[in-house]
């Protein structure tokens, strides 16, 4: 099949042609914000600028666009908005600008909020506007948009404004616009309901004329709206011509009332009103279906809405409906259908007396309905109260079509949802894959809708929640299959031959043609199914291929040694795909797909689990999903957000041991402000951690109490922890016994967190950028650890990099290793010698077995016992019950207390049987000095020697299991109590796991928004339930939805559905309380301050004011922040060789001419990091570096070229950003991306973009006033050395030179390197001439000069290019980098740079310092012959 013409891509206007626009002109008369004198508000702009340029370029994105970004809104429209102004114009402006935010994805109820007056009289005049006639004053197309506003109305019921406006379309009373006998009816089924219409009917005579018609026309809006809908739906022909602005507003109506079903709030009451108004029928019998090419998208939304109208839910409750109650359900409509054919309609008996399953399919009731005459079908609806009674001797004035697909559709039988969800394949077909209505091109504009489920902030059930995350998984992985099959195919170059078949011109890395394909096996269906329960396929190609291609293709090591280039793969096919294609070649003579194939194709290993987590999600519909109760309702997006908090839980957890979080009893103390501490013992020298501290803990809700003084002293109590020092007990006399401490001074926010971790319930940590989220989550699971021994928890994370720096910063904390367990591939990169993996783990134990019944051999001989009690651990734990205990038993009764007289301190080590085994222990191990202290060593000694036994019978498994698959499930299952793995990894192994019978009570989730919201949802159910409830105890999530969301390749799923919201982010947006952590200890404070607004009260840790790093300038640099403007170079700004490939040369050479500046200055590159905001630009900067400085070992290469998303997590000490957009803001417009490229940097930030563009940015407004603030040229001090002593903000000792433009940085960094050579060249040749009488050791003179002579022969043979900084050849050498002018090289004479003006003839420094530079002589002896040929001109 064909994939359809590509949609055009939406350019962004260049800044010449933003300030030449009429808008741009109006907004610096009248609303810019950098404007001081603005003209008065007219009243006329807006009707102009809505008429001109709106209306008449008929709502072009590109008009709306440069309004809505030039702060119309925010500015002008809303600010000067009043009833007495309102009109068409002001209204559809501002609707279109909310619009177009939404299409931006930026946030748009803001200003509202800020100036709520006016919202309600503006909303109302939507409503009316919406109902308007469309040949009246309001187009279609103007009520397109008006629809679109409504429906982001209906789907921002967070935000407490729209919802008070909202709510009053769609709550109860709404049902007035169902008709009489159909409103009995659901008054009948629902009781209580008639005790609330009563109630509503009475407030109703109570109000006022003019208010009661006001809210009858608000409650009826919805009714007359589809009214309207219908009336446009049936003025669309069959086959003439018809205009898209009727297509569009009939689609973008389904859409809105597909999200209103969606949405339990709004589908309660508004259900009913869909389906009396028929509106299904009236669409599946329209025109418009019918006509293929406009009706496609509008049949595909239809059938959503399909979908949704018949949910599987009650609308009342909200509680998901089992198979038997929808069964049920079926069947009362059926028989109903046949009580009223028996009672009215004799023609019906027959119908009347079968048995149900005989007539509930649409063949069964289209033959027993379809003779009857429209009259009669009218009257069967109206005994059913579908219709309204027909009057006596009056015909109907219904079609017979509509009448009979009214019944027809209401009582056939519907397959459920589960056996159709269990029927669909998992593989795209060609039909999914180049749909672009389904899977979207990389084009997606967001203008028009699409057949794709949303992810809001609600959801009907958890079967909902499940299928549309299934749908767009599975959706977003054929998008990735697309582009990977174009690429394929498109390498591969096929071409029709003359005789009919394909031959392939091309070659692909990962395809190759089929030789030969056969189906080998179709097994039988499990009963009940209709499917096949395997399908293998063998599939022959020849491996003509370099080896190490062919060893891609052949699989992982080990593999076999094969001859020859034939290679046979034994395939699994889809089986429910394979059905339903046999089905079709079957019943319609289609051809058969599997005679046809000629490509066989394979893709990355890593890109490639979508299937894997798919079947994960299926499974998960198919089993009974047991979420813990407190958490249900929150994951749904209902009820009290605060729930789950621990203070609601009500197994709260009095007391609680926080081990080693506090460092002394002050720390603790300035931990819990505001409450009283009182400590147990007075002895300020006993007030030592560990601490164990008693919170007050509320019991039930409270009861209310008139005595204040009884509230008083409640609120008194409720405020005071008691503080218990205690004392861990000696492990032993060894220096390793000693527990691991934390070290870290916990802040008071870092100390709720971390006790909110502990407490049962959910848990979220907003964690802003360097505020030590990795340390809390540590000490959370450290402390979980200590206090619920028995517990096991597991660790999910989004990255492998995030998991190995938790693992790293566990091993630091006292928890004993063998109960660590790491899952996944990611833990080689675990930067320690130890092996955390499953097969590690084993070796762990198997190795650490023998150590320890080497210890009980020793502890054998010791006390002289015969035989071989270190032979197994079996026999090792015979050996302690009947040799160590009894020794102990008889030690303990010799000196333990005797009535009141306290034994000889001396008895305590006389008596201690075990003398001879600690011989290798610090000496001497009792100190004498008390009988308690000597004791409580003796104990430590003992449990050192108890912990050896206790050890060897929990590796006794390891000796009964003979194979390292069976120990490593064994520790999974048993052992381990702290399991880490990556959300990617739990997804795949679910059903693994959860065979195993994987248990656990705890999830710590760290990285939470930036994991997809289904991989955030399948690791609480890697374990079956037990007893039919989850054992889930806590789910402590820590995450920054500040910062970027999940990484979603496709713009459409990831802006119209809304894909990339993480679980974390939707929680936060519910309502659920955060521990917001407000401390941050990774940057100076003054470039914290460039992101610190968009968190709750973010500060800055003591040691960022007081450690010499941070008070310290940057040296060479006059600012430690800074944002330099770069126009034009060579009259190019940013180019696009390919889409959305945006490079800049001009920034690009700018980067890294100041890179290079700070190397030459001493800084090291290791600690400078380059980021960009588009992968383009990434490319360039590395083939830039490449071609400057990257083999020149006196500058060398930065730390990382990246992007700013890669570098998420990441940090340096300072950081060069190129904004690289000079046309339109981008994807920097996404704040979230804005606070990551702001807060990466520790020291020293710098960044180089258009500042024209981005300054007028309403979004990134707060970070960019402080960084116009300061020049936007490049301030630098090329005199103070690397590290400097001047103070940050401090008035430099040298001169400070200002840099306009990036030909002269470029310029001024040749000049620089020239320098530097020659200083250091003529200082080694003064050296080299010195005589050996000035120089002590004349030997060492000797030495150096012969290193020397081989130093420079081997530079002038091997010498690295550094070419003159406005060479840009490095921009042409590859196609894929191409920009769109060539710039010419600048010429550069040697009076200018101090060199010869050849820019070939700059070698690098060697790794020592000598070099030889162009225009500088070298001693003679230096060279030989030979090099003095290939040497620059310069240096002969």
């Amino acid at each position: 099949m064909a994939a359809p013409a590509q949609p055009k891509k939406i350019v962004a206007p260049t800044v010449s042609q933003i300030n030449a626009e009429f808008v741009t002109q109006l907004a610096c008369k009248y609303w810019a914000p950098h404007i001081k004198k603005k003209s008065p508000f007219d009243i006329k702009v807006i009707e102009d600028i809505y008429e001109k340029e709106i209306v008449k370029s008929r709502f072009a994105i590109r008009k709306i666009m440069l309004l809505e970004f030039s702060q119309y809104l925010e500015n002008y429209l809303w600010m000067n908005y009043s009833p007495e102004v309102s009109s068409k114009a002001y209204l559809m402006s501002i609707c279109c600008m909310v619009n177009e935010k939404f299409r931006e994805n930026v946030p748009a109820w803001e200003i509202f909020k800020k100036k709520p007056d006016h919202f309600p009289f503006f909303f109302k005049h939507i409503l009316k506007a919406a109902l308007a006639e469309t040949d009246g004053e309001f187009s279609l197309h103007e009520q397109t948009v008006l629809l679109l506003f409504l429906d982001h109305c209906f789907n921002s019921l967070e935000v407490d404004l729209i919802r008070s406006q909202v709510q009053q379309l769609i709550s109860l009373p709404m049902w007035m616009g169902l008709q009489l006998a159909r409103l009995e009816l659901e008054l009948k089924k629902t009781p209580k309901l008639r005790k609330f219409w009563n109630l509503i009917k009475k407030n109703d005579e109570k109000m006022d004329p003019e208010a009661r018609e006001q809210a009858y026309q608000e409650r009826r809006f919805l009714s007359q709206l589809i009214q309207k809908f219908i009336s446009v739906l049936k003025s669309v022909p069959l086959s003439e011509p018809v205009t898209m602005d009727k297509v569009h507003y009939c689609e973008r109506f389904i859409e809105l009332m597909i999200d209103l079903e969606a949405l339990l709030p709004t589908r309660r009451w508004f259900n009913t009103i869909l389906d009396d108004s028929h509106l299904l029928v009236h669409c599946y019998l329209s025109n418009l279906v019918r006509r293929e090419e406009d009706g496609h998208l509008f049949s595909q939304l239809l059938d959503m809405l399909k979908f949704y109208t018949g949910f599987e839910i009650n609308d009342q409750t909200g509680n998901a409906l089992t198979e038997n109650e929808m069964t049920t359900i079926h069947y009362d409509r059926i028989t109903s259908l046949q009580r009223a054919a028996f009672a009215h309609f004799p023609e019906l008996y027959d119908f009347a007396l079968s048995n149900v399953a005989e007539v509930d399919t649409r063949e069964s009731l289209v033959k027993f309905f379809g003779p009857l005459s429209s009259n009669t079908l009218h009257q069967v609806a109206s005994y059913l109260c579908l219709l309204p009674t027909l009057p006596k001797n009056e015909d109907t004035t219904f079609d017979k079509e509509f009448l009979l697909e009214l019944l027809v559709s209401r009582h056939e039988r519907r397959i459920s949802q589960i056996q159709q969800l269990n029927q669909m394949p998992l593989y795209p077909t060609e039909k999914i894959i180049w749909d672009e209505n389904i899977v979207p091109t990389e084009y997606y504009s967001g203008e028009g809708c699409l057949a794709l489920p949303k992810l809001n902030l609600q959801f009907l059930t958890l079967h909902d929640y499940l299928l549309r995350n299934f749908n767009l998984f599975r959706l977003e992985s054929t998008y990735e299959i697309r582009q990977d099959i174009e690429d394929s195919v498109s390498r591969m170059k096929p071409w029709q031959s003359e005789y009919g078949g394909v031959v392939f011109g091309g070659w692909a890395r990962m395809a190759q043609p089929i030789v030969a394909f056969t189906v080998v096996e179709v097994a039988k269906p499990n009963i009940g199914e209709n499917w096949p329960t395997r399908v293998r396929a063998d599939v022959t190609i020849n491996l003509n291929v370099r080896d190490h291609i062919k060893d891609e293709w052949e699989g992982p090591e080990p593999r076999p040694n094969l001859r020859g280039e034939s290679r046979t793969f034994r395939v699994f096919l889809d089986p429910n795909q394979y059905q339903q294609d046999m089905t079709n070649t079957i019943q319609n003579g289609a051809e058969d797909v599997y005679e046809t194939f000629n490509i066989i194709m394979r893709r990355k290993p890593k890109e490639n689990n979508f299937k894997a987590v798919l079947e994960t999600i299926r499974n998960l519909m198919n089993t009974d999903c047991v979420v813990p109760d407190w958490l249900h309702d929150i994951i749904l997006g209902y009820g009290d957000p605060s729930s789950a908090h621990y203070s609601k839980m009500p197994n709260q957890i009095a007391t609680l041991d926080f081990n080693d979080t506090f460092l002394s009893i002050e720390h603790l103390k300035a931990s819990f402000p505001g409450h009283n501490v009182k400590v147990t013992v007075e002895d300020p020298a006993l007030q030592i951690p560990p601490f164990r501290i008693t919170f007050p803990v509320r019991s039930g809700k409270g009861k209310k109490r008139k005595d204040t003084d009884v509230e008083d002293e409640d609120t008194e109590e409720a405020k005071t922890l008691i503080v218990e020092p205690h004392v861990i007990p000696n492990r032993g006399p060894y220096p390793y016994n000693q527990p691991k401490r934390n070290t870290i001074q916990f802040t008071h926010t870092q100390i709720e967190a971390i006790r909110a971790g502990m407490q049962p319930g959910l848990t979220m940590v907003v964690g802003p950028p360097g505020t030590g989220k990795t340390d809390v989550a540590v000490q959370i699971i450290s402390n979980i650890y200590h206090n619920f021994p028995e517990q096991r928890t597991l660790i999910v994370t989004h990255s492998n990099q995030a998991l190995n720096q938790l693992f790293e910063k566990i091993m630091a904390l006292d928890i004993d290793e063998r109960h660590l367990l790491r899952l996944g591939h990611g833990e080689e990169e675990l930067e320690t010698e130890k092996d955390f993996s499953r097969y590690g783990r084993v070796n762990y134990v198997l190795a650490r077995r023998i150590e320890l019944l080497e210890e009980v051999k020793r502890l054998q001989k010791s006390l002289g016992v015969p035989g071989d009690a270190s032979y197994t651990c079996e026999t090792a734990g015979y050996f302690f019950l009947y040799q160590v205990m009894s020794r102990w038993e008889e030690y303990i009764s010799k000196v333990k207390n005797k009535g009141s007289t306290l034994p000889d301190v001396t008895e305590v080590s006389t008596f201690f049987p075990f003398h001879e085994y600690f011989a290798n222990a610090p000496q001497p191990i009792f100190k004498g000095r008390s009988y308690e202290e000597d004791m409580e060593i003796a104990e430590g000694c003992f449990r050192h020697i108890k912990k050896i036994f206790t050890q060897l019978e929990e590796f006794r498994a390891s000796e009964l299991l003979r194979s390292g698959l069976d120990r490593s499930k064994y520790l999974l299952v048993k052992e381990a109590k702290i399991i880490a793995m990556t959300c990617t990894h739990a997804a795949l192994k679910r059903h693994d796991l959860v065979k195993l019978g994987f248990k656990y009570d705890n999830i710590l989730m760290e990285e939470a928004a930036q994991i997809l919201e289904i991989e955030t949802f399948i690791p609480l159910l890697l374990q079956n339930p037990q007893d039919g409830f989850s054992r889930l105890k806590r789910w402590i999530m820590i995450g920054d939805h500040h910062q970027l969301p999940p990484v979603i390749k496709n713009m459409a799923f990831q802006k119209y559905s809304n894909m990339e919201q993480s679980l974390f982010t939707r929680f936060v947006r519910v309502g659920v309380p955060t521990v917001d952590l407000d401390a941050q200890g990774r940057a100076r404070a003054s470039l914290c301050n460039l992101y610190n607004w968009r968190y709750k009260n973010l500060g800055n840790l003591p040691h960022v004011q007081l450690l010499p790093e941070f008070s310290t300038a940057n040296a060479g640099l006059l600012y430690d922040f800074q944002l330099i403007n770069v126009e034009d170079f060579q009259g190019v700004g940013e180019s696009e060789p390919n889409p959305y490939f945006y490079q800049n040369l001009g920034e690009a050479e700018y980067v890294v001419a100041l890179f290079m500046y700070m190397c030459l200055l001493g800084y090291p590159a290791d600690k400078i990091s380059i980021l960009t905001t588009y992968n383009g630009q990434k490319h360039l900067i590395r083939d830039i570096i490449n071609r400057r400085c990257g083999n020149n070992p006196l500058i060398g290469r930065p730390n990382k070229v990246t992007t700013v998303d890669r570098f998420q997590g990441q940090q340096n000490d300072y950081i060069l950003l190129s904004l690289v957009r000079t046309r339109a803001v981008g994807h920097l417009r996404d704040v979230r991306r804005l606070v990551v490229a702001m807060s990466r940097a520790r020291l020293g930030l710098y960044i180089f973009a258009r500042v024209s563009l981005f300054q007028n940015c309403f979004e990134l407004t707060p970070a960019f006033s402080q960084l116009t603030a300061r020049p936007l040229h490049l301030h630098i001090i090329p005199t103070e050395p690397f590290p400097t002593t001047r103070k940050n903000g401090e008035r430099p000792s040298h001169e400070v030179q200002i840099i306009k433009n990036m030909p002269q940085m470029a310029n001024f960094v040749y000049n620089m390197y020239m320098h530097l050579i020659q200083t250091t060249h003529h200082y080694h040749q003064t050296l080299l001439q010195l005589p050996p009488a000035m120089v002590e050791e004349g030997e060492e003179v000797q030495n150096q000069e012969t290193e020397l002579e081989t130093e420079e022969e081997a530079m002038t043979i091997q010498v690295d290019i550094i070419p003159s900084p406005t060479d840009t050849s490095c921009s042409q050498e590859t196609p894929a980098f191409q920009t769109d002018t060539t710039p010419s090289q600048t010429e550069t004479t040697a009076s200018e740079t101090g060199a010869n003006s050849n820019p070939e003839a700059i070698p690098a420094l060697s790794e020592t310092t000598t070099t030889v530079a162009g225009a500088v002589s070298a001693p003679a002896e230096a060279y030989t012959p030979q090099d003095a040929t290939s040497a620059p001109e310069g240096t002969k």
